[in-house]
C-alpha cells in the first residue's frame, strides 16, 4: 500500500514544474482583469512566474491561443477546510485504519482537485494538516493552489464552543487568548481563526464576550495576522466592533450588524449553497447530521440569499468569496458563484471580482493576486463561455496557469511549421 501512495504522489509531483525563464505569451479575445474591467483582443507575457506586459507591452508570437475562451485571474476561496476528507469506512467520523501517508494523498487530492478547478489560491481555517501541505505545494513537491492556514482554531471552551483537544473547561481570560493568539503565530499559521458563537444548529449564539473578541483580534493584528471570525447574529457586529479581519457566515445578523462591517472595514464572507447542499448530498457520509441538522441546511440557503441581498445594499461592505469547501466539495468550489449570481442575485462580474481582487485585498495579497496586471503573480485561467452572460461557465475551466506554471491545458497550442 505504501508503495502505491508514495508512486502516486510521484506522479502527481511531477506535474508541479517550476516556472520557465523563457517569456510566454497568451493570444485572449476576452480578458476579465480581476478588477471589473474587460479588455478585447489583446496579449499576456509571462516571464519567471509573473505577469511582464498587458496589451501594447506584449511581444513575441502567441504560446497558448485561448481566444475565444474568457480569460481571468486565478480564483480564491477565502475559506475552505481542505484537509477533510472521508475515511476507509467512508465517513468523516472515522479515520480507522488510515495510515498518515494515505491522510495525506487524500488531502493532496483535495488540493488537486481545487486546483484543476481554477482556484489558485486558498485559504484554510482550522488544521494542523494544512502546515505540511501548503509547505509541499510552495516546495514545489505536489500540485495544488497557494494555501494560507490557521493551523487551529481559537475557542473559547467556557461559553459552548467546540474545545481544543484537552482545552481547560473555562472562560478564557483575554490574557490567555493573547497568548493563544501568539502560539498559534510561533506555529506557523498565516492567519487567526477564532469562534466567536456557536454553529447555526445551536442558534449562533455569542461564545466570546466583547472584551474577550477585543482581545483575541487586537492580539492578531498586533501580531500582524489577521484574523478571520466564524460569527452568527449578534457576534458579528461583535466581530466588527473589535476590529477583527473578516467574519465568516453571518446568518441572523442584523441591518445594523452588517453596517458596523462596514464602518469598521470588516471584510464579509457569506455562504450561500454549497456547504450546505453538499452536506445534504453526502448525508450518508455525515452520520452525526440528524433530520433535524439536515433541515436546518436545507432552510439555511433561503435566509443566506437574502442576507447577501441586503448585505449588496450596505454601502462600503466589502463582499468576498469563501464556500466553506469540506469533505465532497473539493473541485466544486465554483458552484457557490452560481448560487451567488442566479439565486443571491449578485452581479456577475462583482461575483468574479470576490474571488479576485478583492479577496486578495482580504488576505493583505493585492499587491501579488487577483488582477491581470504587470507585476502580479501569473495566476491565470480560461473557461469555456462568458460568466459575465451565463455564469454556469465557471463550471467549464480549460486552462490553468499558477505562478507561471500550466497545471490544465485543455486548449492545444498553436501550430508552427
Amino acid at each position: 500500500m505504501r508503495s502505491r501512495i508514495l508512486l502516486l504522489a510521484t506522479i502527481m509531483a511531477a506535474a508541479a514544474a517550476f516556472p520557465q525563464s523563457a517569456p510566454v505569451v497568451l493570444k485572449v479575445s476576452t480578458l476579465l482583469d480581476g478588477r471589473g474591467n474587460v479588455l478585447h483582443n489583446t496579449s499576456i507575457t509571462v516571464q519567471d512566474g509573473k505577469i511582464t506586459s498587458v496589451g501594447d507591452g506584449a511581444s513575441g508570437a502567441a504560446t497558448y491561443d485561448l481566444t475565444g475562451l474568457t480569460v481571468m485571474p486565478g480564483w480564491i476561496d477565502t475559506h475552505v477546510h481542505i484537509d477533510w476528507h472521508f475515511g476507509p469506512d467512508g465517513t468523516i467520523t472515522s479515520q480507522r485504519g488510515e495510515t498518515p501517508e494515505r491522510a495525506m494523498l487524500e488531502i493532496a487530492g483535495n488540493a488537486w482537485k481545487t486546483l484543476q478547478a481554477g482556484f489558485t489560491t486558498v485559504q484554510a481555517v482550522g488544521s494542523m494538516r494544512d502546515k505540511p501541505l501548503r509547505d509541499a505545494i510552495n516546495g514545489g513537491q505536489v500540485p495544488g493552489p497557494r494555501i494560507l492556514t490557521s493551523l487551529e482554531q481559537i475557542t473559547n471552551p467556557g461559553r459552548g464552543a467546540n474545545p481544543q483537544p484537552g482545552a481547560t473547561p473555562h472562560d478564557l481570560s483575554p490574557d490567555e487568548l493573547r497568548a493563544w493568539v501568539r502560539q498559534v503565530k510561533a506555529e506557523g499559521a498565516d492567519e487567526i481563526k477564532i469562534f466567536a458563537s456557536t454553529g447555526l444548529g445551536s442558534g449562533g449564539k455569542p461564545t466570546m464576550t466583547q472584551e474577550q473578541l477585543d482581545a483575541a483580534c487586537g492580539e492578531a493584528r498586533a501580531q500582524g495576522l489577521r484574523s478571520v471570525i466564524h460569527a452568527f447574529g449578534q457576534a458579528v457586529g461583535m466581530a466588527a466592533r473589535a476590529g477583527c479581519t473578516s467574519v465568516e457566515h453571518g446568518l441572523m445578523a442584523t441591518d445594523d450588524d452588517l453596517r458596523a462591517m462596514a464602518e469598521h472595514h470588516t471584510y464579509f464572507d457569506p455562504q450561500l449553497c454549497l456547504v450546505f447542499q453538499n452536506y445534504i448530498d453526502n448525508a450518508q457520509h455525515y452520520p452525526n447530521l440528524s433530520p433535524e441538522s439536515l433541515k436546518t441546511l436545507h432552510d439555511a440557503m433561503p435566509q443566506a440569499d437574502e442576507l447577501l441581498q441586503r448585505a449588496m445594499k450596505v454601502p462600503g461592505l466589502k463582499i468576498v468569496f469563501g464556500t466553506d469547501a469540506v469533505a465532497g466539495a473539493d473541485g466544486r468550489n465554483a458552484e457557490e458563484f452560481v448560487c451567488r449570481v442566479r439565486d443571491g442575485h449578485q452581479p456577475a462580474m462583482q461575483a468574479m471580482v470576490a474571488a479576485q481582487s478583492l479577496a486578495a485585498e482580504s488576505l493583505g495579497l493585492s499587491g501579488q493576486l487577483g488582477a491581470i496586471a504587470p507585476g502580479m503573480q501569473a495566476d491565470i485561467i480560461a473557461l469555456a463561455g462568458d460568466p459575465l452572460r451565463d455564469i454556469a461557465a465557471v463550471r467549464r475551466v480549460v486552462f490553468v496557469m499558477k505562478g507561471g506554471v500550466i497545471y490544465r491545458n485543455d486548449v492545444p497550442a498553436p501550430r508552427t511549421r
